[in-house]
């Protein structure tokens, strides 16, 4: 079972894997059957995850169940031929299941073959992966995000949204801080991510701006029970467990994961805009500094029927750089949905949703700031077949936002915001298939939030199919980011808040040409989308305030190709270019590479053997005259090898042990990127290489 105490703090001590550095940094007893953390902060979540062991311990003893296997996903990939692995179907785009290369949205797909293949060890290293997506950071709250298309031009990930299984994560308070998903949600458990590419406001509403991003967990088909345990020099530590569970109608999934990368001692330099400031402490023009890189994840999945309950924990700590200050950080957030589909009739599927997020963010050192903040959502979401020709998506919500920021220089600490808005929408999206190889979409979302005016935003397109395996789309859709609570409300000593902001907005359209053959997979894009109304923060008075300014304009393209040589032999590769510029004809505003290429080579013999590398690479930044390291082209080569020798031990073909080496950064580059949109410096966001090796134990294995 699994014990779960207070907050993930350092010192640990894993006296398990493979050797005396790992078991300096962690302190946790690995005992038999037992494994004792001190790790999450939700007394909800350490029950909840305790239960899912305890079920997956009940699950191994229904016998009657069939066995999956240690790795393998729901759909066994070992058994499927080439033409089913290069044609999985994706249902983000439209809510229906549909062919990649027809799906009304420029997409990509990391399937459960390429997360098999190439591992990752976080979200955020595997999303790095995906075409048009680049690594980026911040300096102050969210300092690791991922952006689309070279769009990072917020102080966090708020033009990216996060969906679990279909379902909305947002945080309120600040806008869209993303950080804890990247680093700390337990990828065992995901069976694909679908990624579209551009606006997605249509369907998913605020924050699908430049991308969404749904997180697919696996299915449980039988019983079975993983762990992977994993170490590296100086402390390093990689463990997770997950268990699958079926009976009848009742299905269950589950996984912890804990990530904790040695502190990284650098030097830092404080840039000369940010030193004496009045409204900051007085700190030293260059400081030594332990940059903290650790988290926790879990996931608890239930489905009985048509009824079906999720939960989801990630906390991350790490390290800010905040007018000239270095101070630490925790970010946690509580995820649920409870939701019940059912079908109307063969041709009309209905579903209830009820969707609660949580997001905490501390930082007890200057800035001073606290917050809590939640977001409630109920949703009534309709897939209707009105003819061979016709598909709707159709529905409404309603949604609740409410929370508050501390500021805590002071005894006791004032409330600097807090509030609460309500909001609704209504939404609909049509397919129509005006000939054997042309179909049209259609779609819109009129929503009110607070006091915002009405609002609608619309998308259509047309995806034309010259043969069987080519598509052409041509898409035009619009999308929005609603101003945050403390964007509206806050009143903070050095920033205020504005009560008459209107709603971020962007207008993307696409081209795009793809192929989908039997082994190859090719797809190239061209994007243009502008940005208005974009929410930034200028000097008014005494103190800083939000206002909506000015507008950025991107241009570029994409191209992806995937191929397999043979079933087991696997490449891949992408490249973005990008450029940007603001209204004033200002190029290079968006502190993302303008070029970056993306490559990866597989070998994977069977069930036994894995080799596989990835290599991604961006080129140097323009704009920046930084005090501190700015690299020219950086690059990260990451690797992973397992071996999976369970035949050679007399357990049995119902368990599995796997050896598995993952390497981060091969090369050992250290990495620093700049800070931020309107960045005046930049920050340290790769130490070099971390090499991980451990075991993989399986229960259930067929």
């Amino acid at each position: 079972m699994f014990v779960f105490g207070q907050p993930l703090r350092r010192p640990f001590s894993v006296e398990f894997l493979i050797g005396a550095k790992t078991a300096k940094s962690f302190d946790r007893t690995f005992k038999g059957s037992k494994l004792i953390i001190h790790s999450c902060e939700s007394r909800a979540t350490a029950i909840g995850i305790s239960l899912f062991v305890m079920a997956a311990n009940l699950g191994l003893a229904q016998q009657s169940a069939p066995p999956q296997s240690s790795a393998a996903p729901a759909s066994d990939l070992v058994s499927m031929d080439l033409e089913q692995l290069m044609n999985l179907n994706v249902t983000t785009a439209s809510r229906f299941e549909d062919k990649l290369s027809t799906a009304p949205s420029i997409m990509s797909v990391v399937t459960s073959d390429e997360l098999r293949r190439f591992g990752g060890l976080t979200l955020d290293e595997i999303l790095q992966r995906v075409a048009g997506m680049t690594g980026s950071t911040i300096y102050f709250v969210d300092r690791s995000v991922i952006s689309a298309r070279g769009d990072q031009t917020k102080i966090n990930g708020g033009h990216i949204l996060f969906l679990i299984n279909g379902r909305p994560s947002r945080e309120i308070m600040e806008g869209g801080v993303i950080s804890d998903l990247v680093q700390s949600f337990p990828v065992d458990i995901l069976e694909r991510i679908e990624i579209i590419k551009g606006p997605g406001s249509v369907l998913y509403g605020s924050n699908a701006f430049s991308a969404v991003v749904n997180l697919i967990t696996r299915k449980a088909p039988g019983n079975q029970a993983l762990l992977k345990a994993f170490g590296g020099a100086g402390g390093a530590v990689d463990a997770n467990g997950s268990f699958f569970y079926k009976h009848g109608d009742l299905s269950a999934v589950g996984a912890v994961q804990l990530h904790d990368l040695p502190d990284w001692p650098l030097t830092y330099i404080v840039p000369p805009s940010q030193r004496d400031l009045s409204f900051a402490p007085h700190v030293p023009d260059v400081e030594n500094v332990n940059l903290v890189d650790r988290g926790v994840g879990s996931y608890l999945g239930v489905n009985y029927k048509g009824l079906s309950f999720m939960s989801s924990f990630t906390e991350w700590e790490s390290t800010g750089f905040i007018e000239g200050t270095v101070s630490g950080t925790r970010l946690s957030r509580d995820f649920g949905n409870l939701g019940y589909e059912f079908k109307v009739n063969p041709k009309w599927d209905m579903r209830f949703d009820l969707t609660f997020t949580r997001t905490t963010f501390k930082e007890p050192p200057f800035p001073y700031v606290t917050r809590d903040s939640n977001e409630s959502i109920a949703e009534w979401t309709n897939l209707i077949t009105l003819s061979p020709k016709d598909r709707l998506s159709a529905g409404s919500l309603f949604n609740r936002q409410e929370g508050q920021e501390f500021f805590t220089l002071t005894t006791p600490p004032f409330i600097d915001a807090h509030g609460r808005r309500l909001g609704g929408a209504f939404y609909a999206q049509l397919d129509h298939q005006l000939r054997k190889d042309v179909k049209l979409i259609g779609g819109f979302q009129t929503n009110k939030i607070g006091s915002i005016p009405l609002s609608t935003v619309p998308r259509c397109g047309v995806v034309w199919s010259p043969t069987s395996r080519t598509s052409v789309k041509a898409l035009y859709s619009k999308a929005f980011r609603a101003p945050a609570l403390d964007e509206i409300l806050l009143n903070n000593p050095g920033l205020g808040g504005n009560p008459n902001l209107l709603p971020e907005k962007v207008a993307t359209f696409d081209l795009g040409v793809y192929f989908d053959g039997t082994r190859t997979q090719f797809g190239i894009d061209y994007f243009h989308s502008k940005f208005t109304d974009n929410i930034v923060t200028q000097p008014s008075q005494n103190r800083s305030v939000y206002f909506n300014l000015g507008q950025v304009t991107f241009n570029g393209f994409e191209v992806e190709g995937k191929y397999y040589f043979r079933k087991d032999f696997f490449v891949q590769g992408s490249t973005l270019y990008q450029r940007n510029a603001d209204q004033n004809g200002i190029a290079n505003v968006s502190p993302a590479a303008n070029l970056g290429f993306k490559a990866g080579v597989s070998y994977l013999n069977s069930r036994r053997f894995t080799a596989s590398l990835f290599e991604v690479s961006d080129a140097p930044l323009a704009n920046y005259n930084a005090v501190n390291p700015l690299q020219g082209w950086h690059n990260i080569l990451n690797g992973n090898l397992r071996y999976d020798f369970s035949k050679h031990l007399p357990f049995g073909d119902r368990t599995g042990i796997a050896a598995v080496v993952h390497a981060n950064n091969l090369t050992n580059q250290t990495i620093w990127l700049p800070s931020g949109f309107s960045s005046v410096d930049t920050v340290p966001v790769s130490q070099g290489r971390n090499v991980f090796a451990g075991l993989e134990f399986a229960l259930g294995k067929n």
